[in-house]
This record gives C-alpha cells, structure tokens and sequence, in this order.
C-alpha cells in the first residue's frame, strides 16, 4: 500500500450458492494510522488474506477495520497512540457495500475535544453523536492472538468479547452499557467524595438498575442462542458449553425484569457504605462472567489446552456470524489474525469451508502463506511489507 495509490483486486471470487447476504468493507482509506502515511485499498466481497512478516503492518489494517464498530478497536488503545509517529490525528474512511447499496463511514481521532481522546463519526458525509449508528449498520467482530487466553484471564476480557456479540444482535445494547456504566462512575465519585446528595444518588442507581438489568438479559438472551447453535455446530471444530453467571443474571431466573430492578436498586443502596471504602460497585453485570466449557471432553475453556482454546473462540464467533446472518438477513464482517496458527490441516479446510458457506467478508492475517494455499484462488490475497500491500 503506497501513498495515493489505489490497491485493486480483479480476480473473480468464489462464494458458495447457500452463503447469506453479505455487508463488505469495499474501500478503505487510512491517514497517520500507525504505519500508514496515507494509502487506499479496494477490495471485493469474500475472504481478504494479507500474508507478511510480524510488524509489517498486517494488524494495523484490522484494527483500522475494528473501528468501523463502536468502542477502542481491537487493541484497546488510546486514540492518540494510534497516530502515526510525527504525523496528525489519525483518520479513516470507508465504504462498505451490502444488500441495500453502498454508505460511507468516515471516523478518527477528535485532536480539538477536551481530552484528544474522542473520535468524530461521520456517515455519509453527515455528523453522527452516537457510536450506536455503526452497530445498527454493520456488525464486526474478531480474533485476535491476545484472545487466546481469553478463558484463562479475567472476567473483564470474556464480558467485552460477550458484549461485542450481543451488540451484533441488538445495537441498542451498547448505548445502554455505556449509559449503565457512565452512572456506575459518576455514583462512584459521589461515594467518595462524600458529599452526595441523596436523590442524586437514587437516580443514578435507578439508572444503574434500569440499564442492568436490560444487559444481563441481552447477555441471557444471546448466551441462550449460541450454546445452543455451538451445541449443534458440525465439523472437526469442538462443540462449546455457554453460560453466564452474575448476581442480576440469577435475578432474572427467579423473577419478573421489574422485580431484578428493584432486587438491584436496593442491592445498590444497602452496599453504599461498602462501595465506598473499597472504591468497587460490590453488584452489577460489570461483575458478571462468561463461562464456557468444552462439550466433549467436560472441561472448562480455560483449563483446555491452547489450540482447543484457540478452536472453541473460533466455533463461538462462526456460530455468532451464522445466527446474526438468520437474524439480521446479513452476515457480520470478521476479523481473524493468526486465527491459521493453531489449527491442524483438517480445522484449517473447515474454518476456510465455514468461511465460504457463510458469505461473510473475512479479513484473514498471518504470517505463512502456506497456511492459505488451499484459498488461492477463492481469496483476495495481499502481501504486506513496509506497511505497503501488492496483490498476492
């Protein structure tokens, strides 16, 4: 990928007859990101394989995609880290192409907010105030070596993994995480602070409990759907066990949403002085954990080995990818780095045969591109080198 230089792929791409209406990122264009100086790449619908050497820019361009969906990207970081070192504040823009025709997402880094640490989003040329917009557009989702002791790590890793597949299914449910979790701060701070005025703080738990127990039961929902397509999945991949545990989770099994609001307002109320002296809201879905077990052998994910690990993150998001295509009439746009490495021959052709049923674009990274010889043909190929791409 150079500067001003449009990157084409021409060759046909193979896509099965069954595969579900696609949403495809079509053209990209990156400013001051990371590497990046300013390049354009175009792509088609289908599988996208960049192939490089580590730190030759293949991550960079799938973080830039992660943030065609609402939050931090895929690696979490602040959005001044991500500028290109003696650069200006990153930018990116793209136009995704589906069913219903093509938009255009334009998003980066906001150097003149308060902090610098915003971004500005744009569609269609026009300002949006919500990252909600994105989720209602398109889903993403991805893979990610540093996912692969997701199980093993803490509960906080396994809750935004949820989070990201729950949002998929309802955009609504990241403005309602964001608003749960802005007035878990601002109560926090009144806590502290000492000098909180009763009312405000029943409001803001009223806000908690409201938009608490909504999430528990979007997370009870989405964990329902995809133990049950997990449970079912065929293919050499292994079968997960999904389940998610956490105080307002228990509520909702035991009674009426209404009845968890007021179970949580008052749980919220009676722990004040304990939230207090150790600065953590004691109850609340922030503290709720993803379980997951290996169905054919019994064990739980972060006891399993790392390529069964590896392989059950892998069995999650293609059951998530097939349920969003039954529910949402299109399939989510994945990101999967490295996702080749732990797999033997036989789950490589079925993630790859998965990958093609599904219709979904894939954006695949990897360092061998021995690993992707049985897609040559099927895939756009790129190699990455110097933060510039060649078609493959």
């Amino acid at each position: 990928m150079t500067p001003d230089r449009v990157v084409p792929f021409a060759k046909p791409v193979t896509r099965a007859a069954t595969a579900a209406p696609a949403i495809s990122v079509v053209r990209l264009m990156l400013t001051d990101f990371r590497g990046y100086t300013r390049a354009r790449l175009t792509v088609e619908a289908g599988m996208v394989v960049l192939v490089g050497p580590n730190g030759a820019g293949k991550t960079n361009l799938l973080e830039a995609l992660s943030f065609l969906a609402p939050g931090k990207g895929l690696r979490r970081a602040k959005l001044s880290e991500i500028d290109r070192r003696g650069g200006g504040a990153w930018a990116l823009a793209a136009t995704v192409a589906g069913s219903a025709g093509e938009f255009d997402i334009g998003t980066g880094r906001d150097a003149d907010s308060e902090s610098g640490e915003r971004r500005h989003l744009r569609i269609d040329g026009v300002p949006v105030k919500s990252q909600q917009e994105l989720s209602e557009r398109l889903a993403v989702a991805w893979l990610t070596p540093q996912m692969d002791r997701l199980f093993a790590d803490a509960a906080s890793g396994r809750r935004r993994f949820l989070d990201r597949l729950v949002t998929g299914f309802d955009p609504g449910h990241w403005s309602r995480l964001l608003a749960y979790e802005r007035a878990m701060r601002e109560r926090a701070r009144l806590l502290r602070e000492g000098t909180a005025d009763p009312s405000w703080l029943k409001a803001l738990e009223e806000i908690m409990a409201e938009n608490g127990v909504a999430l528990a039961a979007a997370r009870l929902e989405a964990v329902a759907r995809l133990a049950a397509a997990c449970a079912e999945a065929p293919g050499p991949f292994p079968r997960a066990g999904l389940a998610i545990e956490g105080a307002v989770e228990r509520w909702l099994g035991s009674m009426p949403a209404l009845a968890a609001e007021e179970a949580f307002r008052m749980a919220l109320h009676d722990s004040r002085g304990l939230d207090r002296d150790s600065g953590v809201t004691q109850t609340g879905p922030h503290r709720s954990d993803l379980l997951v077990r290996h169905l054919g052998t019994g064990e739980a994910a972060g006891l399993c080995s790392t390529g069964e690990q590896k392989a059950l993150l892998i069995a999650i998001v293609l059951a998530y990818a097939r349920l969003l295509a039954l529910r949402r009439g299109r399939a989510p746009v994945l990101l999967l780095d490295e996702v080749t490495a732990h797999l033997d021959a036989a789950r490589r052709s079925a993630l790859f045969q998965a990958l093609r049923v599904l219709g979904a674009q894939c954006w695949l990274a990897g360092t061998d591109a021995a690993l992707f010889a049985e897609i040559k043909g099927q895939a756009q190929l790129f190699a990455v080198a110097d933060a510039a791409l060649a078609p493959a």
